[in-house]
């Protein structure tokens, strides 16, 4: 059974590194792999993946030595097994409320004696009924992590109890989503936020859990100073766009013409 690279760099304090996929095609999956990537950052929430093609994705980046972690929709505790049972290593939650919410979302992904998660053994996850099942289960909490995302000023309210609950590995802070609750949209680095990301990187810190948010390579030297160790960078869909525009004008340049739409 493979160990989830994510957890065996968060336990040495080392930073982690995903990138988020939109185009859902197993081939791209491969190339981030084979690029060296820890973590593939899946989307259940803002796009839809059948759960045949999640498969498909989950397998390629294990096949890599890459971890897949899927942000589910907020559903039933379905949505939360499923990814697993095919093989995913991580569950995003997004919106986090409360510490009741977060504590739930710890039972309902963790085994006994750490939870309840409901016990199958027969999909990927378990290797198909190969392994004992007490194996199984040891194996699937030791490299199981779950993030939750703090976006919304009610979960900032709430940020100790929602850090301070088991099960829960990775507070990770959406920018985007609480700065448009905030009334900001998109402005990151306005005080709000910063103050915001503060709050979560001290409340971490106090309970010792790990913490992460989106970067640059530009901005990834702050957080990891302020103690950020599960970082998220860039995504397919960002380097198509601008590697064809780039592509199409030095072909301009050449005398070529094209019907751009953008």
């Amino acid at each position: 059974m493979r160990v989830s690279k994510v957890r065996r760099k968060l336990a040495q304090n080392q930073p982690v590194l995903c990138t988020k996929m939109n185009t859902l095609d197993p081939m791209v999956c491969d190339i981030i792999g084979l690029a060296g990537f820890d973590c593939l950052w899946l989307c259940n929430e803002h796009t839809g993946i059948d759960w045949d093609r999640m498969g498909h994705l989950v397998r390629t980046a294990a096949m890599r030595d890459m971890d897949a972690m899927v942000r589910v929709s907020k559903g039933c505790y379905t949505d939360f097994i499923r990814p697993l049972e095919l093989g995913a290593t991580g569950l995003m939650v997004p919106h986090c409320m409360s510490g009741e919410e977060a504590r739930e979302v710890g039972r309902q992904t963790r085994f006994q004696p750490l939870g309840r998660r409901a016990l199958d053994g027969g999909n990927c996850d378990g290797v198909y009924c190969m392994v004992p099942v007490t194996d199984y289960l040891k194996h699937a909490n030791d490299n199981t992590f779950i993030v939750v995302q703090i976006e919304d000023p009610e979960a900032l309210d709430k940020i100790e109890e929602i850090v301070a609950a088991p099960g829960v590995d990775v507070i990770f802070v959406g920018p985007g989503d609480l700065s448009h609750a905030l009334g900001v949209p998109g402005q990151g680095r306005d005080p709000r936020i910063v103050k915001a990301v503060e709050e979560v990187a001290a409340a971490c810190k106090k309970h010792g859990k790990h913490w992460g948010i989106p970067v640059s390579a530009e901005s990834a030297p702050m957080y990891l100073e302020m103690g950020a160790r599960f970082l998220a960078a860039g995504a397919d869909v960002l380097a198509l766009g601008p590697y064809f525009k780039d592509l199409r004008g030095k072909f301009e340049k050449l005398g070529f013409t094209f019907d751009p739409k953008i």
